[in-house]
């Protein structure tokens, strides 16, 4: 059974830094892509980064780049995002999640794909992240 657990949420002033762990368990890393999602009270949730365990390919929400980086540590199937220069609007719930890309389709159009079925995707916990201004 797949299981992933995010961590690593609080409470910071803008400006501030982050890093939030997800901790894999029951998937082979190298044939999934691993990424991190946030919803704001009242929005929709949004994919913020993700990661191929193929190739380590990365992708970026246009809001964070610059500013977020997501990385990998496959010896224990944990992804981090390390969040600098935390603005209000960063404040959300983030979650992180995966889904295999056998087929290479990639990262960003993995994340798509998750978000296509974001009401029956299999979320776990979040982790609370606010940014106080």
């Amino acid at each position: 059974e797949v299981q992933l657990q995010a961590s690593g949420g609080g409470e910071v002033q803008a400006g501030g830094s982050l890093r939030l762990s997800c901790d894999g368990f029951g998937f082979t890393f190298g044939d999934h892509v691993i990424a991190w999602f946030r919803q704001a009270p009242g929005k929709e949730r949004e994919g913020v980064a993700c990661i191929s365990g193929a190739d380590g390919a990365t992708y970026y929400q246009d809001s964070v780049k610059g500013r977020f980086t997501i990385s990998s540590d496959t010896g224990k199937t944990t992804v981090y995002l390390q969040m600098n220069n935390l603005k209000p609007e960063d404040t959300a719930v983030y979650y992180c999640a995966t889904k295999s890309d056998s087929g290479g389709a990639g990262c960003h159009f993995t994340v798509a794909a998750i978000l296509l079925e974001d009401a029956t995707f299999p979320w776990g916990q979040g982790t609370l992240v606010t940014v106080s201004s």
